[in-house]
């Protein structure tokens, strides 16, 4: 059995280890709603430029439908125990017209560039505007390490 005892990090190291789990970490997991569908979850793979997450999907997707109807988003890290859940609001690009910095960092990552898809992608943009970040029970107080977009000192 694992041992999940956890001593509460002070709000600068949540920041700085959610900052590179942000930086290193492959998948994270997208909820979206439509006003008459509900709500709908899927893992992404993700980049992390500094400032907003990107995800990539099928432009046909039930995500970029929602997103069109909606663009509030929750994204959380794939970690039950070392728990990152971020809100924003997407901004969406087709695959002609996002930012060829964020395809080509992507792309990058990834060793696939979804502009030379056969089928049309859309990029989302979500820059957090609320982050919060805990490891256990003893992290819930103070989990709140973004408000209002601003990284909290």
């Amino acid at each position: 059995m694992q041992d999940t005892t956890t001593v509460p990090r002070s709000l600068a190291e949540r920041r700085r280890e959610t900052l590179a789990r942000l930086a290193t970490e492959r998948d994270v997991w997208v909820a979206t709603a439509h006003p008459d569908h509900g709500p709908h979850q899927v893992p992404l793979w993700f980049l992390w430029d500094g400032r907003a997450v990107w995800v990539c999907t099928s432009a046909t997707s039930a995500t970029v439908r929602n997103v069109r109807e909606d663009p509030r988003v929750r994204l959380s890290l794939p970690d039950s125990f070392d728990v990152v859940l971020l809100q924003g609001t997407a901004r969406w690009f087709t695959d002609r017209e996002v930012p060829a910095d964020a395809a080509d960092a992507f792309a990058g990552k990834f060793a696939w560039d979804p502009r030379a898809a056969e089928r049309p992608y859309v990029y989302l943009r979500i820059e957090p505007t609320v982050v919060r970040a805990w490891r256990g029970t003893p992290e819930l107080r103070g989990r709140v390490i973004m408000r209002e977009g601003a990284w909290l000192e």
